[in-house]
């Protein structure tokens, strides 16, 4: 990693609150040729997202491991693929999660 960048305290335009802008972060921006910081915190960021792509359709499912019903943001198209709900995708991807979706 590039030794010139730091990590930075910035104030996001929208709720006012403190985040942290990380060196990795600032590389990954200057890779992609972006020359401004985020004005959004990462909550904001990913709300004014979802605000402008509208809601996403989704898609009624059985959990290929644990049977119970659920949604999924995509059309299962092959009936010999698994498809998990919510709860046993996070188990398989060994990230826990909070009740508001917030990695932990």
């Amino acid at each position: 990693m590039n030794d010139s960048f730091q990590d930075k305290q910035l104030v996001c335009k929208d709720c006012s609150k403190e985040f942290v802008w990380t060196a990795g972060e600032q590389q990954f921006f200057a890779q992609k040729g972006f020359q401004n910081s985020p004005t959004r915190c990462p909550d904001c960021r990913r709300a004014n997202k979802q605000r402008q792509a509208g809601p996403r359709q989704m898609f009624n499912i059985t959990c290929s491991d644990c049977g119970k019903q659920g949604e999924v943001p995509f059309q299962p198209r092959d009936p010999g693929s698994p498809v998990y709900c919510a709860d046993c995708f996070r188990a398989r991807r060994g990230v826990s999660q909070d009740h508001d979706g917030a990695a932990t």
